[in-house]
């Protein structure tokens, strides 16, 4: 299993080209934000974006998985090595992703 924090670093690196790319450590793994909205993250040693038109466009030849025991489906990413591609899929992500939910105090 590849350390997890190399794989954070080769995300953020293949995304150096957007801003407002961050990611947080959670259980085991790491959920990764474009524009405050959640688009994917590392379960396991792999990483996974959520289900949306954009990344089926992007992505068709990957098929949808649980991330984890009782999780819904998401999309395993196939072009991470192709910077400019993976770029784009998320940009068009973001649209297509729930907005942030506010914490109630």
């Amino acid at each position: 299993m590849a350390d997890n924090k190399e794989l954070v670093s080769y995300i953020m690196e293949q995304l150096s080209g957007l801003e407002n790319v961050r990611n947080i450590p959670m259980m085991g793994g790491y959920i990764f934000y474009y524009k405050e909205r959640i688009f994917g993250g590392i379960y396991g040693d792999g990483f996974m974006v959520k289900i949306t038109t954009a990344s089926k466009k992007y992505m068709p030849d990957s098929e949808p998985e649980p991330p984890y025991k009782g999780a819904k489906d998401m999309l395993p990413v196939t072009i991470l090595d192709n910077k400019e591609l993976f770029q784009k899929m998320v940009c068009e992500m973001y649209s297509e992703l729930p907005e942030r939910k506010v914490k109630k105090k």
